[in-house]
């Protein structure tokens, strides 16, 4: 969004051109490599650079998107549901941090400054919903929140989450994570005076279906304020709460 601004502020300034500004933002919108066509234009329009979703391409094909957006002054590069043998190839050509429990890879840096109007909460069932919740977590710290992270606060024992009742009212966004009957999101939900994000986790015994009781239970949750991303999606939750996170730059 920022180049967008400074190409309008030197219109503004009647350093550039009507014309040129036009040809400037149609400039090469994406790029054909071939196997795929990278979205130049993505931060313009959403406020946030393309993101790289690791894990069915094959670790040359990661690179030749990588290659494509640094060469496009792309630096700082989001890679989900990466795998580690394909962390260890990219890893030869590019400098990458990896998060194994989110299976995340980041080249460049995360946003160091929390830009964000407020806190967000991740918050999970039970200590194995913990890869998804990262997933959400770091996914955020990404887009430039600051988190805080309540793990194994579900409802097998409320006075957890009572525990941490300042965390959860202070919050600007919370994403519950929570497998088994994925109650958590409606308990979180009747507490809370901002936006519940709920994310279904595969966690659970037979007939949860692999996550499909807890997405049904969520959607179907009473309390007001809860919305509801696909099973085991935390990158999806973060992303989200980033995007209310930073509401007002729309004001």
């Amino acid at each position: 969004m920022n180049e967008l601004k400074n190409i309008l502020e030197q219109v503004k300034d009647k350093k550039l051109s009507i014309k040129e500004a036009i040809l400037k933002i149609k400039k090469k919108p994406f790029e054909d490599i071939g196997f795929a066509k990278i979205d130049l234009h993505r931060k313009i329009c959403k406020g946030t650079n393309e993101v790289i979703y690791g894990a069915s391409k094959t670790a040359e094909q990661i690179i030749g998107i990588i290659k494509t957006m640094v060469s496009n002054k792309q630096n700082n590069i989001l890679i989900t549901r990466l795998q580690k043998e394909k962390k260890d190839i990219i890893s030869k050509k590019y400098r990458i941090k990896y998060f194994s429990d989110a299976k995340i890879g980041i080249i460049g840096q995360k946003n160091s400054a929390s830009s964000g109007i407020g806190i967000i909460v991740v918050a999970t069932g039970g200590t194995s919903d913990i890869p998804v919740a990262e997933e959400a977590a770091i996914t955020a710290e990404f887009f430039g929140n600051k988190v805080v992270r309540l793990y194994d606060i579900g409802v097998a024992g409320l006075h957890r989450i009572m525990a941490h009742i300042d965390d959860i009212m202070n919050a600007s966004v919370i994403i519950t994570i929570a497998g088994m009957e994925g109650a958590l999101a409606s308990v979180v939900g009747g507490l809370a005076d901002c936006p519940v994000i709920a994310v279904p986790t595969s966690v659970g015994y037979g007939a949860s279906f692999n996550g499909l009781s807890a997405l049904l239970s969520m959607l179907n949750s009473c309390s007001a304020g809860v919305s509801v991303v696909n099973i085991d999606n935390g990158f999806g939750a973060g992303y989200i709460a980033n995007m209310i996170n930073h509401m007002e730059t729309k004001k």
